[in-house]
């Protein structure tokens, strides 16, 4: 997806913009993360963070993220939203200090994470914040990251998070590079640069044609995938998930909570399944769903919860110019299943399906049809058809992090949690993140819809244990089919049908 540019300004792509519309600008369609390091290296001679070296550490590195020091606008005419630089960009405003009453725990922190996570970010301002936390016990410092979601998905957040770690044990750092900043253009300009888009869309027109008539097999198959795909996703828009207790309208408080799972262990079950990782997590997480459901006395029999599970696009290094370069599975999780096994199974079976039919061409397709034509009318119809569908019951995202050990100016950074916020009318959203032999599996739920939220994070932590013991369990013998004796003729029939197993979820593709 290319990213228009002008004098002074540069337009958000199609996926970029979906995110501000989505919010409304109101901030709050954030997303979090909060990462813990060894303290000592990150104090100053009194004994506190040294938050003036830590704001000159991130000052240093802006120039690698460009969008850290520009704040949205929008288009005199077309009214695209742009980004322009910050004439008043202080980075005291967006990295900032608070502590915990020593010595703070899991529950104390995520409870100022909550907190954090709660408030909206200024759109007159850069949409992202850095809170450094003091007072964790074990000698630990925080650090709480908030970014607007159209600056960011889940793999060009890490992309980010890389830029300002190192893999070095370094407490030293140079200045960046000076910054200037460039007035927004004016109304002449804006209009000079919407005629000139027109002309690069006939050309763009034109070259595509030409491509096209250049190899027309190559061009007739991807164009029978890709419209297959297209179909598949608007079927699945289109038809309502199934009514749930997740699904109800939210508030503006958050919760958030997390549990760890060993990368190493998560591997083996892959391996002894025959899946993916991706397939365990999501087994995991119907487990997790079914028995939560189940303690809130929430019906659970036949329940499959439909379930939109990002998936990357980018086909090279991550561009931080561009937020968001990811498309979407439709997904059911068979919730109603009781057998850990056959949960996974049928999840299994729906992901190989859907990268056989390369169903992320769908959404991807709408995106870049936008991002080609320039419109930014078809991303609003398509945020407020999904606002009115509501096609999904929750997120469910997993993000592959370094696995190498990371440090902030020579501070060891020991765990990584991940937290994607909420849409509309969902109080649960659950991100994966793996970081030096752990998946985190970060949940954020709605204050009031989901005060259990720790008792969520138990669930993940018993249904992955339920699923290592199906694993492990040797498969259950198969029960021979039943033959019957042909009266008076010595000979046997033809075997009988075997009855289908009671429980069984058929899989489907999407």
């Amino acid at each position: 997806m290319g990213v228009r540019t002008g004098d002074g300004y540069e337009r958000l792509t199609a996926q970029d913009s979906t995110f501000v519309m989505f919010d409304g600008w109101k901030g709050h369609l954030n997303i979090c993360a909060v990462a813990t390091f060894e303290a000592a290296p990150l104090r100053d001679s009194n004994g506190q963070l040294d938050l003036p070296r830590l704001r000159a550490y991130v000052g240093s590195r802006l120039h690698l993220m460009p969008h850290y020091r520009q704040r949205l606008d929008v288009t005199p005419f077309q009214r695209h939203p742009i980004w322009v630089d910050d004439l008043n960009f202080d980075i005291a405003h967006h990295v900032r200090r608070a502590a915990l009453p020593a010595p703070g725990g899991a529950r104390e922190l995520q409870e100022l994470v909550g907190r954090i996570a709660s408030q909206p970010l200024d759109p007159a301002r850069p949409l992202w914040e850095m809170w450094f936390v003091e007072g964790l016990a074990g000698d630990r410092a925080a650090w709480i990251a908030k970014v607007h979601h159209c600056m960011a998905d889940g793999v060009s957040g890490v992309g980010a998070v890389m830029q300002l770690l190192s893999p070095r044990a370094e407490a030293h750092f140079e200045a960046g590079p000076s910054w200037k900043p460039r007035p927004r253009p004016g109304l002449l300009r804006f209009l000079g640069d919407g005629l000139r888009d027109t002309a690069d869309l006939s050309l763009d027109t034109v070259r595509a044609v030409g491509s096209a008539l250049l190899r027309p097999i190559a061009t007739a198959e991807s164009l029978v995938q890709t419209t297959t795909a297209g179909f598949s996703t608007l079927q699945a828009g289109f038809t309502a998930p199934p009514a749930s207790v997740l699904n109800q309208p939210t508030g503006t408080q958050r919760r958030v909570t997390w549990q760890l799972l060993d990368t190493a262990a998560v591997k083996d079950l892959r391996k002894r399944l025959d899946g993916t990782v991706n397939d365990v997590v999501l087994a995991v997480v119907a487990g997790a769903l079914r028995r939560f459901l189940q303690q809130r006395r929430e019906p659970t029999k036949g329940l499959d919860l439909r379930v939109i599970v990002p998936v990357d696009t980018r086909s090279g290094p991550v561009d931080l110019h561009v937020g968001n370069q990811v498309s979407a599975w439709f997904l059911s999780l068979p919730v109603g299943v009781a057998d850990p096994r056959e949960r996974f199974a049928a999840i299994r079976n729906q992901t190989r399906a859907l990268k056989r039919a390369r169903a992320e061409r769908g959404v991807d397709l709408f995106l870049r049809f936008s991002d080609w034509s320039g419109s930014s009318r078809l991303p609003y119809w398509g945020v407020s058809l999904v606002n009115q569908l509501r096609p999904f019951n929750l997120i469910v995202t997993n993000v592959r992090g370094p696995e190498v050990p990371l440090y902030l100016l020579g501070a060891r950074l020991q765990e990584f949690h991940p937290f994607v916020p909420l849409f509309q009318n969902q109080t649960l959203a659950i991100a994966l993140l793996s970081y030096l032999g752990k998946i985190s599996v970060g949940v954020m739920g709605d204050w009031d819809r989901v005060p259990e939220l720790d008792a969520f994070a138990g669930a993940i932590a018993t249904a992955f244990e339920e699923l290592r013991g199906a694993a492990e369990a040797p498969a259950p013998a198969r029960r021979p089919r039943a033959r019957r004796q042909a009266s008076g003729s010595g000979g046997m029939n033809s075997p009988q049908p075997e009855s289908p197993r009671s429980g069984t979820w058929p899989p489907s593709a999407g």
